[in-house]
């Protein structure tokens, strides 16, 4: 049900590291909230030099400006404090071992959304009714 969109340098990534950055954001879902493989929602968007403005050392860290992104993601609101915290560790580990970046560079920002307002295709809203089994 989360879905990630990645802000990363244009030009930065081959087509083989996008898609293991793609990997890891949903490798991320599994291992830190147990979520099936199968529930992968994610947008790459590249931004040139002039398009993506990160800090390089805000909240005292060591950003690279060539390789620094920012990952957003929507998130059931009905997640625990907990649950963000292993999800957010979870990023930052397999992105940078994924795409071989520093954990500075990886910015993540958790947008909660209620769970009714999700629509997984048909013009319905699946989770309306119902609670996420994971």
């Amino acid at each position: 049900m989360p879905v990630f969109n990645a802000h990363i340098p244009a030009g930065r990534f081959s087509s083989d590291e996008k898609r293991a950055l793609a990997d890891a954001l949903n490798q991320s879902l599994v291992q830190g909230l147990g979520i099936p493989e199968g529930d992968r929602f994610v947008i790459l968007s590249e931004h040139g030099a002039d398009e993506l403005f990160i800090h390089p050392t805000f909240f005292d860290m060591q950003r690279d400006p060539g390789s620094a992104m920012i990952i957003t993601v929507m998130i059931g609101a009905h997640r625990p404090i907990e649950d963000k915290r292993k999800l957010v560790a979870a990023i930052n580990r397999l992105v940078v071992e994924s795409v071989g970046v520093s954990p500075d560079d990886v910015f993540v920002t958790l947008v909660p959304v209620p769970n009714e307002n999700f629509s997984f295709g048909r013009g319905e809203l699946q989770l309306a009714d119902a609670t996420p089994r994971w």
